[in-house]
């Protein structure tokens, strides 16, 4: 499996805040965010793991450097408008991998329940794409995933009339004729990763919904405490 990490964002709300550095770098329990990612990465079979910073992020970039990890890093230095258009310069650093697993850098889980995740997506050999949901909601701007009783999912959707379940997770598992679609998106002028997986739908990829009990993002100081408190929890 390759990984893809997106931290390429400014983290402007962190900033204001208060925390100058790049968001990869917030760090839960003494680990950095960025560094807590590869690790996990690693223990799920990792065959390398492609990274996007921009530009402005010397001091990441540095500590990327640096670092000693257990398995292969490679770094993609561009500042992008869009996640989209990140996960489209990372799979350009890439050998055309028949798998992918994206994720952005302020995601915050349980590894247990990332390990079966993974699990599921490589069991599924069927599947175009696994993605990670979750019933907690904890974003200003969340993604609802319309699914059928089996999970599959029907649709992405701004707003929820209260019939849907989940909201994205932002960890995305795709197979060879989703990824093909990234550069096709892009080029076509699609914008956000949102309108990017409803065009998958659209074309009638395969996909399926994995819930995750919870998964918390950082986007203000104050949710360093709560993704703590929430790693913390048995």
């Amino acid at each position: 499996m390759n990984y893809g990490i997106i931290a390429a964002g400014e983290g402007s709300r962190l900033a204001k805040e208060g925390f100058t550095l790049p968001k990869p770098m917030v760090q839960l329990h003494g680990e950095m965010l960025i560094d807590r990612l590869i690790a996990v990465f690693a223990r799920n079979r990792a065959e390398s793991v492609h990274i996007i910073i921009n530009e402005n992020s010397a001091v990441l970039e540095a500590h990327l450097l640096q670092a000693k990890y257990p398995v292969s890093v490679h770094i993609v230095k561009k500042t992008t408008p869009s996640s989209l258009h990140s996960f489209y310069e990372l799979l350009k650093s890439t050998e055309a991998p028949n798998a992918f697993c994206l994720t952005t850098t302020d995601t915050v889980f349980k590894e247990e329940e990332f390990e079966a995740y993974i699990q599921a997506f490589e069991a599924e050999t069927t599947l175009d794409g696994l993605m990670a949901v979750t019933s907690f909601v904890d974003d200003e701007s969340p993604l609802f995933v319309r699914t059928d009783e089996q999970l599959g999912i029907t649709d992405f959707c701004d707003t929820n009339d209260s019939s849907i379940r989940y909201v994205s997770g932002g960890i995305y598992c795709l197979r060879s004729k989703a990824l093909a679609q990234v550069t096709r998106a892009v080029e076509s002028g699609t914008n956000r990763m949102r309108n990017f997986q409803r065009r998958l739908v659209a074309e009638g990829l395969q996909l399926k919904a994995f819930p995750f009990q919870k998964i918390v993002d950082i986007d203000h100081v104050r949710d360093i405490a709560t993704a703590e408190l929430f790693l913390s929890e048995t």
